[in-house]
């Protein structure tokens, strides 16, 4: 058996132990106060999560170290110093909250290292790229490259755009994609709030304590984005030792969801303030979900209007242009193509279009 596995089971155990002794003082401190209703459901809750970590179906994993890859370690051996400069600089932004509210598993500077190493490859890979189109030709017909027999010179003004192309296109995909990551996620978190409000009032109302909600959400893999950011709550508890209310705070400060932040700053003032949990969950439970609903309603109206718009401009406009491309090459107006070029035309023109409808419809999707 493997040391992580012995700890593991170790950290069950001593669990285990923790919450039974919890259970019998909370149990006799009640029995005095003549209040064993109130805490039974409480109890019995516990228990239940106690048997299901026994028999295995609750399973507590093994803290394993993640190596670092050799690619990321590659990119550090090489640009370290220069990303350490530019991000002491402040020449990336907020890079650091991004990458921090996306999730990702990166420091800022090994990312930025990350992003130089990339984007050298890829300016290698372009160069080739130049370099064949600068001697070959493609056709559409066999054999599909042919050497280039023309001038060199205007050869070079038609190609020379893909050495910088394709380098700065991945430098600017890089940089943008924890940005983009994090608007993703926190679209996700948002459309699974209202449901994991709705699913915390409910546990509320059986007067568990506080911190236990969160982990009977992550328990429950129904709301996985959500739980990630419960998950950070319980580690800082659990791990750094703070207590809830910091914990939640610094949660709130560093979720990329505007929504859970005003979620958890309400539980830490309520748990602070004394207030009743329940009634809270419930009062935002309706509002997300009223939110959501409306959120809904919008895209589906707006889905409708584009549905119009994608049958005229995607299937009557190329039929419409497909037989006026055919007319004019008819009657030799001017436009020189073969029938080939004009349905790869035609293609590429549909391909592009449904390209653009779906990132617009993708972009507009709502957030809860």
């Amino acid at each position: 058996m493997e040391k992580g596995e012995i700890d593991g089971k170790r950290k069950v155990i001593s669990k285990e132990t923790d919450v039974l002794e919890e259970m019998k003082t909370t149990e006799k401190d009640i029995k005095r106060g003549g209040k064993i209703k109130d805490i039974r459901e409480d109890l019995e809750l516990e228990q239940e999560i106690i048997k299901k970590l026994k028999r295995g179906k609750i399973s507590v994993k093994a803290i394993k170290e993640e190596k670092v890859s050799p690619y990321v370690r590659l990119s550090n051996r090489i640009f370290a110093k220069i990303s350490l400069s530019l991000y002491k600089n402040n020449a990336f932004g907020s890079l650091k909250e991004d990458l921090i509210k996306a999730n990702l598993p990166y420091l800022p500077v090994s990312y930025i290292s990350t992003i130089f190493l990339t984007t050298i490859i890829a300016s290698i890979i372009s160069f080739l790229i130049f370099l064949f189109f600068m001697f070959f030709s493609l056709s559409f017909k066999l054999p599909f490259v042919i050497p280039y027999e023309g001038a060199m010179s205007s050869r070079l003004v038609k190609v020379i755009w893909i050495v910088l192309l394709i380098p700065l296109g991945t430098f600017f995909t890089m940089l943008m994609y924890p940005s983009t990551e994090k608007n993703y996620i926190k679209n996700k978190i948002n459309q699974e709030l209202p449901f994991v409000a709705i699913h915390m009032a409910a546990v509320a109302g059986s007067k568990v304590e506080p911190s236990k909600i969160f982990q009977i959400i992550t328990l429950t893999k129904e709301y996985p984005y959500t739980s990630k950011e419960f998950t950070k709550i319980i580690n800082e508890i659990n791990i750094y030792g703070s207590n809830l209310i910091s914990a939640m705070r610094k949660t709130a400060l560093n979720t990329s969801s505007y929504k859970l932040s005003e979620l958890l700053n309400g539980i830490a003032t309520s748990v602070t303030s004394g207030g009743s949990l329940d009634k809270f969950f419930e009062k935002k439970a309706q509002s997300l979900l009223f939110e959501y609903r409306l959120e809904r309603e919008k895209y589906n109206r707006m889905a409708e209007t584009f549905m119009d718009i994608y049958i005229s401009v995607v299937i009557a406009a190329p039929m419409i242009l497909m037989l006026l491309l055919m007319m004019i090459k008819i009657t030799n107006l001017g436009i020189d193509l073969s029938t080939q070029m004009l349905t790869l035309i035609i293609i590429a023109s549909v391909s592009f279009i449904n390209v653009i409808f779906i990132t617009f419809l993708y972009l507009k999707q709502p957030e809860g």
